[in-house]
Protein backbone atom coordinates (compact mmCIF):
# COMPACT_ATOMS: atom_id res chain seq x y z
CA UNK A 1 0.00 0.00 0.00
CA UNK A 2 2.87 2.35 0.83
CA UNK A 3 4.36 1.62 -2.57
CA UNK A 4 1.14 2.68 -4.32
CA UNK A 5 1.12 5.94 -2.38
CA UNK A 6 4.67 6.69 -3.51
CA UNK A 7 3.60 6.29 -7.13
CA UNK A 8 0.12 7.83 -7.07
CA UNK A 9 0.96 11.06 -5.22
CA UNK A 10 3.76 12.24 -7.63
CA UNK A 11 1.57 11.33 -10.61
CA UNK A 12 -1.28 13.38 -9.18
CA UNK A 13 1.02 16.35 -8.64
CA UNK A 14 2.32 16.12 -12.24
CA UNK A 15 -1.20 15.86 -13.59
CA UNK A 16 -2.32 18.98 -11.71
CA UNK A 17 0.77 20.94 -12.87
CA UNK A 18 0.23 19.89 -16.48
CA UNK A 19 -3.42 20.91 -16.28
CA UNK A 20 -2.55 24.32 -14.87
CA UNK A 21 0.17 24.90 -17.50
CA UNK A 22 -2.14 23.76 -20.29
CA UNK A 23 -4.86 26.08 -19.05
CA UNK A 24 -2.49 29.03 -19.05
CA UNK A 25 -1.25 28.20 -22.58
CA UNK A 26 -4.83 27.84 -23.83
CA UNK A 27 -5.85 31.11 -22.21
CA UNK A 28 -3.03 32.92 -24.02
CA UNK A 29 -4.02 31.38 -27.38
CA UNK A 30 -1.16 28.95 -27.87
CA UNK A 31 -3.56 26.20 -29.09
CA UNK A 32 -5.67 28.39 -31.39
CA UNK A 33 -5.50 28.04 -35.17
CA UNK A 34 -3.47 30.89 -36.73
CA UNK A 35 -5.49 30.71 -39.98
CA UNK A 36 -2.84 28.68 -41.76
CA UNK A 37 -3.61 25.28 -40.31
CA UNK A 38 -1.06 25.62 -37.49
CA UNK A 39 -1.22 26.71 -33.85
CA UNK A 40 1.09 29.10 -32.09
CA UNK A 41 2.50 26.29 -30.01
CA UNK A 42 3.25 24.31 -33.16
CA UNK A 43 5.16 27.32 -34.58
CA UNK A 44 7.11 27.63 -31.33
CA UNK A 45 8.39 24.08 -31.46
CA UNK A 46 8.44 23.58 -35.21
CA UNK A 47 10.49 25.53 -37.75
CA UNK A 48 8.53 26.43 -40.90
CA UNK A 49 9.84 27.55 -44.26
CA UNK A 50 8.36 29.98 -46.79
CA UNK A 51 9.20 31.64 -50.11
CA UNK A 52 10.39 35.26 -50.05
CA UNK A 53 8.55 35.93 -53.33
CA UNK A 54 5.39 33.99 -52.47
CA UNK A 55 4.84 34.25 -48.69
CA UNK A 56 1.67 32.14 -48.79
CA UNK A 57 3.83 29.08 -49.56
CA UNK A 58 4.56 27.45 -46.16
CA UNK A 59 6.38 24.13 -45.65
CA UNK A 60 7.73 22.28 -42.62
CA UNK A 61 11.05 21.41 -44.23
CA UNK A 62 13.62 23.14 -46.48
CA UNK A 63 13.22 22.94 -50.23
CA UNK A 64 12.32 25.01 -53.27
CA UNK A 65 9.25 27.07 -54.07
CA UNK A 66 6.81 25.17 -56.33
CA UNK A 67 6.05 28.43 -58.20
CA UNK A 68 9.35 30.19 -58.83
CA UNK A 69 11.85 27.51 -57.82
CA UNK A 70 13.66 29.75 -55.27
CA UNK A 71 15.16 28.33 -52.09
CA UNK A 72 12.78 28.52 -49.13
CA UNK A 73 13.73 30.58 -46.09
CA UNK A 74 12.76 30.27 -42.43
CA UNK A 75 9.36 31.72 -41.62
CA UNK A 76 9.24 34.08 -38.67
CA UNK A 77 6.52 35.81 -36.72
CA UNK A 78 7.06 39.55 -37.30
CA UNK A 79 4.72 40.56 -34.44
CA UNK A 80 5.39 38.39 -31.35
CA UNK A 81 2.60 38.39 -28.76
CA UNK A 82 2.83 39.70 -25.20
CA UNK A 83 5.76 41.99 -26.10
CA UNK A 84 8.22 39.12 -26.44
CA UNK A 85 11.67 40.25 -27.48
CA UNK A 86 12.76 39.23 -30.99
CA UNK A 87 16.05 37.51 -31.49
CA UNK A 88 18.79 39.10 -33.60
CA UNK A 89 18.00 36.68 -36.42
CA UNK A 90 14.31 37.56 -36.29
CA UNK A 91 15.06 41.28 -36.40
CA UNK A 92 17.33 40.81 -39.37
CA UNK A 93 14.69 38.78 -41.18
CA UNK A 94 12.03 41.38 -40.34
CA UNK A 95 14.20 44.07 -41.89
CA UNK A 96 14.52 41.93 -45.01
CA UNK A 97 10.75 41.91 -45.56
CA UNK A 98 11.03 45.00 -47.79
CA UNK A 99 13.82 43.42 -49.81
CA UNK A 100 13.12 41.50 -52.99
CA UNK A 101 15.27 38.68 -54.32
CA UNK A 102 15.21 37.84 -58.03
CA UNK A 103 16.71 34.84 -59.76
CA UNK A 104 18.50 35.35 -63.10
CA UNK A 105 15.46 33.94 -64.91
CA UNK A 106 13.12 36.31 -63.11
CA UNK A 107 15.33 39.31 -63.93
CA UNK A 108 15.15 38.46 -67.61
CA UNK A 109 11.39 37.92 -67.53
CA UNK A 110 10.79 41.16 -65.61
CA UNK A 111 13.25 43.08 -67.87
CA UNK A 112 15.15 44.40 -64.85
CA UNK A 113 18.20 46.49 -65.75
CA UNK A 114 20.52 48.43 -63.45
CA UNK A 115 22.94 51.32 -63.79
CA UNK A 116 25.56 52.69 -61.43
CA UNK A 117 24.73 56.02 -59.79
CA UNK A 118 27.65 58.39 -60.17
CA UNK A 119 28.51 62.04 -59.89
CA UNK A 120 28.36 64.05 -63.08
CA UNK A 121 28.13 67.63 -64.30
CA UNK A 122 24.50 68.26 -65.16
CA UNK A 123 23.19 70.94 -67.52
CA UNK A 124 19.53 71.77 -67.80
CA UNK A 125 18.22 72.75 -71.22
CA UNK A 126 15.26 75.13 -71.33
CA UNK A 127 13.36 75.15 -74.61
CA UNK A 128 11.19 78.13 -75.46
CA UNK A 129 9.53 79.82 -78.40
CA UNK A 130 9.77 83.46 -79.35
CA UNK A 131 8.96 86.17 -81.87
CA UNK A 132 11.39 88.59 -83.48
CA UNK A 133 10.49 92.21 -82.67
CA UNK A 134 11.80 95.65 -83.55
CA UNK A 135 14.36 97.12 -81.19
CA UNK A 136 12.20 99.84 -79.63
CA UNK A 137 15.25 101.95 -78.82
CA UNK A 138 16.08 102.03 -82.55
CA UNK A 139 12.73 103.25 -83.89
CA UNK A 140 11.80 106.81 -84.88
CA UNK A 141 9.06 108.86 -86.52
CA UNK A 142 9.73 111.47 -89.20
CA UNK A 143 7.37 114.39 -88.51
CA UNK A 144 6.69 117.80 -89.96
CA UNK A 145 7.90 120.62 -87.70
CA UNK A 146 5.88 123.20 -89.62
CA UNK A 147 2.66 123.29 -91.65
CA UNK A 148 3.10 123.16 -95.41
CA UNK A 149 2.93 121.18 -98.63
CA UNK A 150 5.02 118.14 -99.57
CA UNK A 151 6.53 119.28 -102.83
CA UNK A 152 8.83 116.29 -103.31
CA UNK A 153 9.23 112.82 -101.80
CA UNK A 154 12.62 111.14 -101.99
CA UNK A 155 11.23 107.93 -100.44
CA UNK A 156 8.13 106.51 -102.07
CA UNK A 157 7.92 102.90 -100.82
CA UNK A 158 7.90 100.97 -97.58
CA UNK A 159 11.10 98.99 -97.04
CA UNK A 160 13.34 101.66 -98.57
CA UNK A 161 16.66 102.29 -96.86
CA UNK A 162 17.09 105.81 -95.50
CA UNK A 163 20.09 107.66 -94.06
CA UNK A 164 19.96 110.39 -91.48
CA UNK A 165 22.23 112.63 -93.59
CA UNK A 166 20.00 112.46 -96.66
CA UNK A 167 16.57 114.18 -96.88
CA UNK A 168 13.48 112.01 -97.25
CA UNK A 169 11.19 114.84 -98.43
CA UNK A 170 11.07 118.57 -99.27
CA UNK A 171 8.41 120.86 -97.80
CA UNK A 172 7.11 124.24 -98.95
CA UNK A 173 5.83 126.45 -96.11
CA UNK A 174 4.91 130.17 -96.31
CA UNK A 175 5.66 130.56 -92.60
CA UNK A 176 9.13 129.11 -93.05
CA UNK A 177 9.76 131.36 -96.06
CA UNK A 178 8.79 134.44 -94.03
CA UNK A 179 11.02 133.38 -91.14
CA UNK A 180 13.99 133.01 -93.49
CA UNK A 181 13.41 136.53 -94.80
CA UNK A 182 13.28 137.83 -91.20
CA UNK A 183 16.60 136.15 -90.49
CA UNK A 184 18.24 137.72 -93.58
CA UNK A 185 16.94 141.17 -92.57
CA UNK A 186 18.26 140.66 -89.02
CA UNK A 187 21.69 139.75 -90.40
CA UNK A 188 21.66 142.85 -92.65
CA UNK A 189 20.62 145.08 -89.75
CA UNK A 190 23.34 143.62 -87.52
CA UNK A 191 25.97 144.46 -90.12
CA UNK A 192 24.69 148.04 -90.39
CA UNK A 193 24.44 148.62 -86.64
CA UNK A 194 27.78 146.98 -85.85
CA UNK A 195 29.68 150.24 -86.44
CA UNK A 196 27.45 152.34 -84.17
CA UNK A 197 29.34 154.07 -81.29
CA UNK A 198 26.39 153.42 -79.01
CA UNK A 199 26.83 149.93 -77.35
CA UNK A 200 23.12 149.31 -76.90
CA UNK A 201 22.46 149.80 -80.61
CA UNK A 202 25.37 147.61 -81.74
CA UNK A 203 24.38 144.78 -79.38
CA UNK A 204 20.73 145.02 -80.42
CA UNK A 205 21.62 143.76 -83.90
CA UNK A 206 23.11 140.54 -82.48
CA UNK A 207 19.97 139.94 -80.44
CA UNK A 208 17.73 140.17 -83.51
CA UNK A 209 19.88 137.64 -85.39
CA UNK A 210 19.86 135.14 -82.50
CA UNK A 211 16.07 135.47 -82.14
CA UNK A 212 15.45 134.78 -85.86
CA UNK A 213 17.94 131.91 -85.83
CA UNK A 214 16.21 130.30 -82.84
CA UNK A 215 12.87 130.44 -84.63
CA UNK A 216 14.32 128.73 -87.70
CA UNK A 217 15.76 125.94 -85.56
CA UNK A 218 12.35 125.42 -83.95
CA UNK A 219 10.99 124.85 -87.45
CA UNK A 220 13.49 122.02 -87.95
CA UNK A 221 16.14 123.94 -89.88
CA UNK A 222 19.67 122.76 -89.02
CA UNK A 223 22.58 125.06 -88.28
CA UNK A 224 24.31 124.03 -91.50
CA UNK A 225 21.24 125.07 -93.48
CA UNK A 226 21.12 128.40 -91.65
CA UNK A 227 24.77 129.01 -92.52
CA UNK A 228 24.05 128.29 -96.19
CA UNK A 229 21.05 130.62 -96.04
CA UNK A 230 23.20 133.44 -94.67
CA UNK A 231 25.87 132.77 -97.29
CA UNK A 232 23.39 132.70 -100.21
CA UNK A 233 21.58 135.82 -99.04
CA UNK A 234 18.18 134.62 -100.27
CA UNK A 235 15.54 132.28 -98.78
CA UNK A 236 14.98 128.67 -99.86
CA UNK A 237 11.52 128.02 -101.20
CA UNK A 238 11.57 124.39 -100.03
CA UNK A 239 13.08 123.06 -96.81
CA UNK A 240 14.47 119.46 -96.74
CA UNK A 241 13.20 117.04 -94.07
CA UNK A 242 15.64 114.55 -92.50
CA UNK A 243 15.12 111.30 -90.56
CA UNK A 244 16.43 111.04 -86.96
CA UNK A 245 18.23 107.75 -87.67
CA UNK A 246 19.32 105.50 -90.48
CA UNK A 247 17.26 102.39 -91.14
CA UNK A 248 14.33 101.02 -93.08
CA UNK A 249 10.98 102.69 -93.75
CA UNK A 250 8.39 100.45 -92.10
CA UNK A 251 5.42 102.78 -92.64
CA UNK A 252 4.66 105.64 -95.09
CA UNK A 253 1.76 107.99 -94.36
CA UNK A 254 2.01 110.84 -96.94
CA UNK A 255 1.89 111.36 -100.66
CA UNK A 256 3.61 113.98 -102.80
CA UNK A 257 1.59 117.20 -102.95
CA UNK A 258 -0.18 116.50 -99.65
CA UNK A 259 -0.60 119.31 -97.11
CA UNK A 260 0.53 118.46 -93.61
CA UNK A 261 0.12 120.10 -90.22
CA UNK A 262 2.62 120.67 -87.46
CA UNK A 263 3.62 117.38 -85.82
CA UNK A 264 2.03 115.16 -88.45
CA UNK A 265 3.90 111.85 -88.99
CA UNK A 266 5.34 111.34 -92.47
CA UNK A 267 7.30 108.05 -92.03
CA UNK A 268 8.08 105.38 -89.44
CA UNK A 269 11.71 104.26 -89.54
CA UNK A 270 13.41 101.32 -87.78
CA UNK A 271 17.05 100.32 -87.50
CA UNK A 272 17.20 96.54 -88.07
CA UNK A 273 20.92 96.13 -87.40
CA UNK A 274 19.84 94.92 -83.93
CA UNK A 275 16.54 93.21 -83.11
CA UNK A 276 14.77 91.86 -80.05
CA UNK A 277 13.59 88.28 -79.63
CA UNK A 278 10.90 87.99 -76.97
CA UNK A 279 10.89 84.38 -75.71
CA UNK A 280 8.25 82.82 -73.45
CA UNK A 281 9.47 80.70 -70.53
CA UNK A 282 7.10 78.62 -68.39
CA UNK A 283 6.71 79.68 -64.78
CA UNK A 284 8.38 76.52 -63.40
CA UNK A 285 11.51 77.23 -65.46
CA UNK A 286 11.96 81.00 -65.36
CA UNK A 287 13.78 80.91 -61.94
CA UNK A 288 16.68 79.34 -63.88
CA UNK A 289 17.09 82.24 -66.30
CA UNK A 290 18.90 85.49 -65.57
CA UNK A 291 20.09 88.64 -67.30
CA UNK A 292 23.26 88.11 -69.31
CA UNK A 293 22.59 84.44 -70.04
CA UNK A 294 23.48 83.23 -73.51
CA UNK A 295 20.60 82.08 -75.71
CA UNK A 296 20.73 80.09 -78.93
CA UNK A 297 18.08 81.10 -81.48
CA UNK A 298 17.05 78.78 -84.30
CA UNK A 299 14.85 79.68 -87.26
CA UNK A 300 13.18 77.45 -89.82
CA UNK A 301 14.43 79.84 -92.51
CA UNK A 302 18.05 78.99 -91.67
CA UNK A 303 18.17 75.34 -90.51
CA UNK A 304 21.45 74.34 -88.93
CA UNK A 305 22.60 77.96 -88.58
CA UNK A 306 21.79 79.13 -85.04
CA UNK A 307 22.04 82.75 -83.92
CA UNK A 308 23.41 83.77 -80.55
CA UNK A 309 22.27 86.54 -78.22
CA UNK A 310 22.00 87.37 -74.53
CA UNK A 311 19.08 88.02 -72.21
CA UNK A 312 18.85 91.77 -71.67
CA UNK A 313 15.61 92.02 -69.69
CA UNK A 314 13.10 89.77 -67.90
CA UNK A 315 9.58 91.16 -67.75
CA UNK A 316 8.27 91.56 -64.18
CA UNK A 317 4.86 90.04 -64.87
CA UNK A 318 3.37 86.71 -65.96
CA UNK A 319 0.86 86.07 -68.73
CA UNK A 320 -2.20 84.52 -67.00
CA UNK A 321 -3.37 82.80 -70.20
CA UNK A 322 -0.17 81.02 -71.20
CA UNK A 323 1.40 80.89 -67.69
CA UNK A 324 4.68 82.13 -69.14
CA UNK A 325 7.14 84.91 -68.42
CA UNK A 326 8.68 86.86 -71.30
CA UNK A 327 12.39 87.51 -71.57
CA UNK A 328 13.98 89.89 -74.04
CA UNK A 329 17.02 88.72 -76.00
CA UNK A 330 19.09 91.30 -77.88
CA UNK A 331 20.35 89.92 -81.18
CA UNK A 332 22.80 91.44 -83.69
CA UNK A 333 21.10 91.11 -87.07
CA UNK A 334 23.91 90.82 -89.59
CA UNK A 335 22.55 90.92 -93.11
CA UNK A 336 19.05 91.52 -91.66
CA UNK A 337 18.31 87.78 -91.75
CA UNK A 338 15.98 87.97 -88.76
CA UNK A 339 12.73 89.61 -89.81
CA UNK A 340 10.27 91.17 -87.36
CA UNK A 341 7.32 88.88 -86.46
CA UNK A 342 9.35 85.78 -87.39
CA UNK A 343 8.74 82.73 -85.17
CA UNK A 344 11.90 81.19 -83.68
CA UNK A 345 12.94 78.56 -81.15
CA UNK A 346 15.20 79.36 -78.22
CA UNK A 347 17.54 77.07 -76.29
CA UNK A 348 19.00 78.10 -72.91
CA UNK A 349 21.62 75.90 -71.24
CA UNK A 350 21.72 76.25 -67.46
CA UNK A 351 24.67 74.65 -65.57
CA UNK A 352 23.45 72.86 -62.42
CA UNK A 353 26.83 71.86 -61.02
CA UNK A 354 28.06 68.41 -59.98
CA UNK A 355 25.70 65.95 -58.28
CA UNK A 356 24.73 62.27 -58.23
CA UNK A 357 22.72 61.62 -61.39
CA UNK A 358 20.46 58.68 -62.30
CA UNK A 359 17.98 58.11 -65.15
CA UNK A 360 14.48 59.46 -64.56
CA UNK A 361 13.02 55.95 -64.88
CA UNK A 362 14.91 54.86 -61.75
CA UNK A 363 12.81 57.09 -59.46
CA UNK A 364 9.33 55.99 -58.42
CA UNK A 365 7.26 59.02 -57.37
CA UNK A 366 4.08 58.37 -55.36
CA UNK A 367 3.39 62.06 -54.76
CA UNK A 368 4.47 61.89 -51.12
CA UNK A 369 7.85 60.26 -51.48
CA UNK A 370 10.42 59.28 -54.10
CA UNK A 371 11.92 55.79 -54.01
CA UNK A 372 14.61 53.93 -55.93
CA UNK A 373 15.44 50.21 -55.82
CA UNK A 374 19.09 49.53 -55.05
CA UNK A 375 20.78 46.20 -55.79
CA UNK A 376 22.70 45.53 -52.58
CA UNK A 377 23.93 42.11 -53.70
CA UNK A 378 23.45 40.05 -56.87
CA UNK A 379 19.71 39.52 -57.25
CA UNK A 380 18.80 41.30 -53.98
CA UNK A 381 17.04 44.70 -54.14
CA UNK A 382 16.14 47.07 -51.33
CA UNK A 383 14.06 50.29 -51.46
CA UNK A 384 15.67 53.66 -50.70
CA UNK A 385 13.87 56.95 -50.09
CA UNK A 386 15.66 59.75 -51.93
CA UNK A 387 15.41 63.52 -52.26
CA UNK A 388 15.46 64.65 -55.88
CA UNK A 389 16.59 67.95 -57.41
CA UNK A 390 16.49 69.31 -60.95
CA UNK A 391 15.40 67.12 -63.85
CA UNK A 392 16.41 67.14 -67.50
CA UNK A 393 14.85 65.13 -70.32
CA UNK A 394 16.23 61.77 -69.14
CA UNK A 395 18.33 62.50 -66.03
CA UNK A 396 17.50 63.59 -62.49
CA UNK A 397 19.59 64.88 -59.61
CA UNK A 398 19.70 62.90 -56.34
CA UNK A 399 20.35 65.24 -53.41
CA UNK A 400 20.28 62.57 -50.69
CA UNK A 401 19.56 58.86 -50.24
CA UNK A 402 22.15 57.49 -52.67
CA UNK A 403 25.89 57.46 -52.87
CA UNK A 404 28.19 57.17 -55.81
CA UNK A 405 28.59 53.55 -56.89
CA UNK A 406 25.13 52.29 -55.88
CA UNK A 407 23.41 50.13 -58.48
CA UNK A 408 19.82 51.22 -59.12
CA UNK A 409 17.09 49.57 -61.17
CA UNK A 410 16.15 51.67 -64.21
CA UNK A 411 13.62 49.26 -65.71
CA UNK A 412 11.34 46.75 -64.05
CA UNK A 413 11.26 48.78 -60.82
CA UNK A 414 7.46 48.72 -60.67
CA UNK A 415 7.47 44.93 -60.96
CA UNK A 416 9.99 44.74 -58.12
CA UNK A 417 7.79 47.02 -56.07
CA UNK A 418 4.74 44.87 -56.83
CA UNK A 419 6.56 41.83 -55.49
CA UNK A 420 7.44 43.79 -52.37
CA UNK A 421 3.79 44.73 -51.91
CA UNK A 422 2.74 41.09 -52.17
CA UNK A 423 5.45 40.24 -49.67
CA UNK A 424 4.15 42.89 -47.26
CA UNK A 425 7.10 45.25 -47.47
CA UNK A 426 5.00 48.31 -48.20
CA UNK A 427 7.73 50.33 -49.91
CA UNK A 428 5.81 52.77 -52.07
CA UNK A 429 2.47 54.32 -51.17
CA UNK A 430 0.11 53.66 -54.09
CA UNK A 431 -2.95 55.12 -52.39
CA UNK A 432 -2.65 58.19 -54.58
CA UNK A 433 -3.19 56.09 -57.69
CA UNK A 434 -6.68 55.64 -59.06
CA UNK A 435 -8.36 52.51 -57.79
CA UNK A 436 -5.64 51.70 -55.22
CA UNK A 437 -6.63 50.99 -51.64
CA UNK A 438 -4.61 52.47 -48.79
CA UNK A 439 -2.09 50.00 -47.42
CA UNK A 440 -1.97 48.93 -43.78
CA UNK A 441 1.62 48.72 -42.59
CA UNK A 442 2.66 45.31 -41.41
CA UNK A 443 -0.37 43.58 -42.93
CA UNK A 444 0.61 40.98 -45.52
CA UNK A 445 -1.17 41.07 -48.83
CA UNK A 446 -4.18 38.79 -49.06
CA UNK A 447 -3.59 36.20 -51.79
CA UNK A 448 -6.24 36.07 -54.50
CA UNK A 449 -7.64 32.73 -55.55
CA UNK A 450 -6.33 31.43 -58.85
CA UNK A 451 -8.66 31.60 -61.84
CA UNK A 452 -9.01 28.67 -64.17
CA UNK A 453 -7.61 29.28 -67.63
CA UNK A 454 -8.85 27.04 -70.46
CA UNK A 455 -6.15 24.65 -71.62
CA UNK A 456 -3.85 25.42 -68.67
CA UNK A 457 -3.25 23.14 -65.69
CA UNK A 458 -3.75 24.76 -62.31
CA UNK A 459 -1.01 24.77 -59.67
CA UNK A 460 -0.95 21.77 -57.35
CA UNK A 461 -2.20 23.18 -54.04
CA UNK A 462 -1.04 20.12 -52.11
CA UNK A 463 2.39 21.76 -51.77
CA UNK A 464 0.91 24.84 -50.10
CA UNK A 465 0.07 24.99 -46.43
CA UNK A 466 -2.24 27.95 -45.94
Amino acid sequence: MSLNKKIVIPLAILTVAASVAGGLLYKKGWFRDDGGGHSKLEHAVKTLFTCSMHPFIIKDKPGTCPICGMELIKKIDTAPADGATQSAEQKQQAEMLGHVSLSPTQRVMANVATVVAKKAVMNKEINAVGIVQYDQSRQAKVTSWIAGRIDQLHVNTVGSLVHKDKPVAELYSPDLLATQQEYLLAVKSRDQLKGSPIPSISQNGDGLVQSAKQRLMLFGVKEGQIAELEKAGKPNIRIPIYTPLSGVVIEKMVQQGQYVNVGEVLFNVADLSTVWVEIEVYENEFPNIMIGQQVEIQSQSYPGKPFTGRIAFIYPFLDPKTRTVKARVEMPNTGMKLKPDMFVKALIKVPLGTAIVVPVTAVMDSGKRQTVWVETSPGMFEPRDVQVGQQTDDKIQILSGLKSGDKVAVSGAYLIDSESQLKGGGTVDHSQHTGAKPEVKGAPATPQPAKAVPGKKLLNMDDMKM
